[in-house]
């Protein structure tokens, strides 16, 4: 099917040794038509210092390479994924490892000036129980993206905990330490927080479940959609498939949304968010 308007999934994965160039068919045969491609973590490029994560960042940027290949238009957003914090102190002391998360958050800045990725992302916080002490040096690893972001003129993905409106303050707050506008805080898997009471100036990016993009719907057109495909062999289509935002995209025509909300979803936000053209 297709559109009278552009169809983004705003926070996919795509894997070497998943579907990668099938899934992203998939979505085009579904209706889609962009996708913002996330790093994460690769079995195949394991990070342990600034130059892996470069080597690291090259398997997302080759994978957006491929989905452009299939015939989406493709973005990448780039960052250390931070439960990889939790790895990391295994092998070295905590020090250390802070200062090799924000190498990879330097190595994702570079990308970005090099006009390769728009965005540091997803970087964050665990989003399950730490200790005082990494959850500590979680915030200051994402502070420390914040201000990166701040400098490149770009945005930043939040992986964090489940949000409310006391997460999304706490992320805006600091973000205002740092000079980056709130609108310039994307928080990745999250639930329709879309009233200013809710999502207090941050992005948010919806979870595409029908439930919580019926709930959006109800609240207001300032948001993006998601679906957090991680394109995993293990997993076929968690967190949700990759086809499911044009297939929400339908839904919504059928029941008689706006055109034009539609439209602001897919093309208006994403292109305010990140500065690019959809």
């Amino acid at each position: 099917m297709r559109f009278d308007f552009p169809v983004l999934d705003n926070h996919v994965h795509l894997q070497p040794a998943g579907r990668n160039v099938e899934a992203v068919k998939d979505f085009l045969r579904g209706g889609g038509t962009h996708l913002i491609v996330s790093h994460m973590p690769y079995p195949e490029a394991p990070e342990r210092s600034a130059d892996d994560f470069s080597r690291a960042y090259e398997i997302t940027l080759r994978m957006v390479d491929m989905a452009r290949s299939a015939g989406a238009v493709a973005f990448a957003t780039v960052g250390p994924y931070p439960v990889q914090l939790l790895e990391l102190v295994k092998e070295m002391p905590l020090e250390r490892a802070v200062g090799v998360m924000k190498g990879g958050m330097d190595r994702a800045a570079d990308l970005v000036r090099e006009g390769k990725a728009i965005a540091l992302g997803e970087i964050g916080r665990p989003h399950f129980p730490v200790s005082e002490e990494i959850m500590t040096a979680s915030n200051d690893i994402m502070s420390y993206g914040m201000m990166r972001a701040k400098e490149c003129g770009c945005p930043v993905v939040i992986h964090a905990e489940s949000a409310t409106p006391e997460t999304m303050e706490e992320l805006g707050r600091m973000a205002d330490s740092v000079g980056l506008p709130r609108d310039k805080v994307v928080k990745h898997y999250c639930g329709a927080l879309v009233t200013p009471e809710e999502s207090r100036g941050i992005y948010p990016s919806v979870l595409a479940s029908r439930p919580l993009v019926q709930e959006a719907m109800g609240k207001g057109d300032r948001f993006l959609l998601e679906t957090d495909f991680m394109d995993d062999p293990g997993r076929p289509g968690a967190v949700l498939a990759i086809t499911t935002v044009p297939k929400r995209m339908r839904q919504l025509l059928e029941k008689g949304a706006d055109p034009g909300v539609l439209w602001k979803l897919n093309k208006d936000n994403p292109e305010k968010v990140y500065g690019i053209e959809v």
